[in-house]
């Protein structure tokens, strides 16, 4: 164990983390950027004493679990969580799971998308931000479920053999995408949960689940049949957010195209 560089790399981190980014204020007396040591230590679930003696170098070596929960506290990318391992003699399993957390930044970008549907998912298809330009398109996710993949096999309008084809090949890589998500995270309880449900419910996704395919779905062309505007077919482009197992979906469309001038119109009806 390398107390010195593991107080160091503490230090440094625990700076680098604004409150906002833990949903935490940030408070008319802070002069400091950065979390301060007892943020920290409650985020992690172990005593202000504890984590102030490893960032002073004289701690005694933090378990696996005390690792993981200062991962976890420090949002640290997969890179760093596993060089805090390193310092501190340990090897790092898998990532406990996709983070919940949708970054300041990518909300921010979000905000400002005033012309184009954007939304975050995460590594099980669960939306966790999106856009006003997204509910005018595809509507309010509270209102039909937050989870797309559910949706396709088992919403109100679940997939079957009569669905069109654009229909069939995004639940085929949507489950190759699960199947993916499941090898990453495999102590994940919402993903295992989530399998654990589908196959409960939907033959046609046990049908895909059984194929065995894996894959990471990236930049696709959709066809979306909107109940008021028809047929739209959109560009769907996918930033992947690798470190936080999350993806900021974007549709666009060709411009001059009848689908243009459609989010045109949303877009008109969103800032009005």
């Amino acid at each position: 164990m390398n107390r010195g560089q593991l107080a160091e790399f503490l230090k440094g981190r625990r700076a680098r983390v604004r409150p906002a980014d833990v949903g935490l204020p940030a408070g008319p007396r802070r002069r400091t950027p950065g979390l301060r040591r007892e943020e920290v230590a409650r985020l992690a679930g172990i005593s202000v004493d504890y984590y102030a003696r490893l960032e002073q170098g004289r701690g005694p070596r933090p378990s696996r679990q005390v690792l993981a929960a200062l991962g976890r506290a420090l949002r640290l990318f997969d890179d760093e969580r596993t060089y805090l391992f390193q310092l501190a003699g340990e090897q790092p399993g898998p990532p406990a799971g996709p983070s919940q957390t949708v970054s300041a930044g990518i909300r921010h970008l979000l905000e400002r998308l005033d012309d184009t549907p954007a939304f975050v998912i995460d590594a099980k298809y669960e939306l966790l931000a999106w856009n006003r330009m997204a509910v005018r398109l595809m509507g309010d996710p509270d209102a039909h479920g937050r989870n797309l993949i559910w949706n396709a096999f088992c919403g109100p309008f679940p997939l079957d053999a009569a669905s069109p084809p654009e229909s069939q090949t995004f639940a085929d890589e949507c489950v190759a995408d699960l199947r993916a998500a499941s090898a990453r995270y495999p102590s994940d309880p919402g993903i295992q949960d989530l399998i654990a449900r589908l196959t409960e419910h939907s033959p046609e996704f046990v049908r895909r689940w059984n194929e065995h395919r894996v894959c990471v779905r990236r930049t696709t062309t959709k066809t979306l049949h909107h109940p008021h505007f028809g047929e739209l077919v959109l560009e769907c482009q996918v930033l992947h957010a690798d470190e936080q197992g999350q993806r900021v979906v974007f549709y666009t469309a060709a411009p001059g195209s009848p689908t243009a001038s459609v989010l045109c119109g949303l877009r008109e009806a969103v800032v009005a």
